[in-house]
């Protein structure tokens, strides 16, 4: 069930915790301006497909204009050849996705997945509020768990980063078609979507990487679909460390594991990887833009790259 959009009490210690992502944030903003100004406000509909055509004026008819866009009606009425004007709409409406599901808690460095896509989800937004537009925010687990419409300004911006950092969840798992399900509800526009997961789907995993991919291909052909992987690198490899226990956080499941064997170190890798692989080919096989960030590592380039391929592309 969706949650009222109400702010999130948080503690001192927390409020602390917060400040220190926002003042993060705020840095890198200020370290990609370049970026920002040069891909974004210089030309924001270059990266980003516009949502449609504004209705300008009338004037006119000069052979060699479209026949499709002459006025039929002004036509009729003055007695001579009208033709319709368009012009690009300028502001986009962003759409943040965010998973809040049990493993988004995890991080075996100083920041957990949470703090990575909050921090990667305010870069999006501060960037997307320098161009005057409007940022919503979609929270879910294996149920959506709180929207926040698209909206302006910058407290509208540090309420979405707040409330990706410390709204509680109800819920533990990971469902991703349905929130995809909910988002084309609720946008009734065109929207740039950027859907921000680890993308642990649970077992039958073959089963729901296929699910979502319909999901995934139904919704990028209603809106600009962008994908953000965030990975953990414990999730990519085990240290030799002896026996140690490992826990679901969504499904609660246990696993006991001899991570001083190079063997089993060796078949999480494998396995893990193959996961991974498998995940984002069958997302960019769709046409869907996947950007992939590891926790503890600099992702800005990972960031550059992705607009300066955009850019290429749509030029």
């Amino acid at each position: 069930m969706i949650q009222p959009t109400v702010s999130t009490p948080i503690s001192v210690e927390d409020q602390a915790r917060a400040a220190e992502i926002l003042g993060r944030v705020r840095r890198m903003e200020v370290r990609t301006n370049r970026l920002v100004d040069d891909a974004l406000a210089g030309g924001y509909a270059s990266v980003f497909k516009g949502r449609g055509m504004d209705f300008d004026r009338v004037r006119n008819y000069v052979p060699g204009d479209d026949v499709r866009t002459i006025d039929w009606n002004v036509t009729a009425r003055t007695g001579e050849p009208h033709i319709k004007l368009f012009t690009e709409e300028r502001e986009l409406t962003i759409l943040l996705m965010i998973d809040v599901s049990a493993s988004a808690d995890f991080g075996s460095v100083a920041d957990s997945k949470r703090e990575l896509a909050a921090e990667a989800a305010g870069v999006l937004a501060a960037s997307a509020i320098r161009n005057r537009d409007k940022v919503g925010l979609i929270l879910f687990s294996d149920d959506v768990e709180l929207y926040i419409p698209p909206g302006k300004g910058r407290m509208h911006i540090m309420r979405l980063i707040r409330e990706t950092l410390f709204f509680q969840p109800g819920r533990h798992g990971t469902d991703i078609a349905h929130a995809l399900d909910f988002a084309n509800r609720v946008m009734h526009r065109k929207a740039v979507i950027f859907l921000v997961s680890d993308f642990c789907l649970g077992a039958p995993f073959d089963e729901r990487l296929n699910h979502l991919r319909r999901k995934l291909q139904l919704t990028n052909r209603r809106h600009d679909l962008i994908a953000v992987s965030v990975t953990d690198p414990r999730e990519q490899s085990l240290p030799n460390i002896g026996r140690i226990c490992l826990e679901d956080a969504e499904s609660g499941q246990v696993v006991e594991l001899d991570t001083g064997s190079a063997k089993v170190r060796d078949a999480y890798a494998k396995q893990s990887r193959q996961r991974r692989e498998l995940t984002a080919s069958r997302i960019r096989s769709l046409g869907v833009d996947l950007l992939e960030c590891i926790n503890g590592q600099n992702w800005l380039p990972e960031l550059m790259g992705f607009f300066q391929k955009r850019r290429h592309r749509a030029g």
